[in-house]
């Protein structure tokens, strides 16, 4: 597994040695500062590498609310046969060339990043630290000298009794959690269109996630050194900075946040609309002004 696993080792320790050793003249070498925000630049650098899956991510979800109609009706009409059901939703998939886990793709994508980060600090955890990548045995030492707020970052929650080092790993997994629920409910708040929740398949999986990934995050948080909370955090805080982008200026059509954009854009279109329907309030009156000009020289005629 190791063998398997060795190249991401060495992408992710040299990310990281590369921008520690940038830092280390501003902040000095063995400090927290410089190693945190080393593993935040590798949050950065892999998330923007993301940016294609995000946006392939981004087109599925409105492929698959725009074909929630059609999905509604095989539901209907297959309802007692949950194999022909399946069937057809996955005919109507590859007719419109979407896939229903592609929501998923960006966590997927992380996921070896997320494992080799982990075991390369846990191995800066072990006593004596064990080196992995390019990591040479004097950055490892300096690595697990490094704290954050007083607590090292190699620690776990359970795998020490310092209660610094408890009372960080806590918030960090409650901003963690907080930031996966905020993100989720955002989404289904704004960025959906409005739905009939009786038996709809993709609003009942949002609702899922939206409870079951806090959960998961702080429960298995507990074994993960601040180091991986750190990176997992960030990540956190750029999903949801990156979809409030997406929701703000490029809504899904018949979103809540589709609306709020329409109206916005109605009401700055809405002053040279509203001049001209006061110009041409003005001209029926000229026009009627004309006419009582002219029964005057009627009268005259007379």
């Amino acid at each position: 597994m190791n063998t398997i696993l060795n190249p991401l080792y060495i992408a992710v320790s040299w990310v990281i040695v590369t921008i520690h050793d940038l830092l280390s003249p501003i902040f000095s070498a063995n400090s927290g500062v410089s190693w945190s925000l080393s593993i935040m630049g590798l949050v950065i650098l892999i998330r923007v590498l993301l940016i294609p899956l995000f946006v392939k991510q981004i087109k599925s979800q409105r492929a698959l609310t725009a074909l929630q109609p059609h999905m509604k009706e095989i539901q209907k009409k297959h309802k007692d046969d949950r194999q022909k059901q399946s069937e057809e939703m996955m005919k109507l998939y590859k007719e419109h060339k979407t896939n229903p886990l592609a929501s998923c793709f960006p966590i997927l994508a992380q996921a070896p990043i997320f494992f080799a980060l982990f075991t390369v600090l846990n191995g800066i955890g072990k006593h004596p630290p064990v080196a992995h990548g390019v990591l040479t045995q004097h950055d490892v030492d300096s690595a697990a000298q490094a704290t954050i707020f007083g607590a090292p970052i190699s620690s776990t929650f359970l795998g020490t009794t310092n209660s610094t080092v408890k009372i960080v790993t806590i918030v960090l997994i409650a901003f963690m959690s907080l930031t996966t629920f905020t993100t989720q409910r955002q989404l289904m708040l704004k960025g959906m269109p409005k739905m009939d929740s009786s038996n709809n398949m993709m609003l009942q999986q949002q609702k899922i996630m939206l409870y079951a990934f806090p959960v998961i995050f702080a429960i298995s948080g507990v074994n993960f050194p601040i180091g991986v909370l750190i990176y997992w955090s960030t990540t956190n805080l750029w999903t949801w900075g990156q979809q409030f982008y997406v929701i703000k200026r490029n809504p899904t059509p018949g979103s809540p946040a589709f609306l709020e954009l329409q109206a916005k854009r109605a009401r700055k279109a809405g002053t040279p609309d509203s001049e001209s329907s006061e110009a041409g309030s003005t001209e029926p009156s000229s026009v009627e002004i004309k006419g009582q000009r002219s029964q005057p020289k009627k009268k005259k005629k007379k």
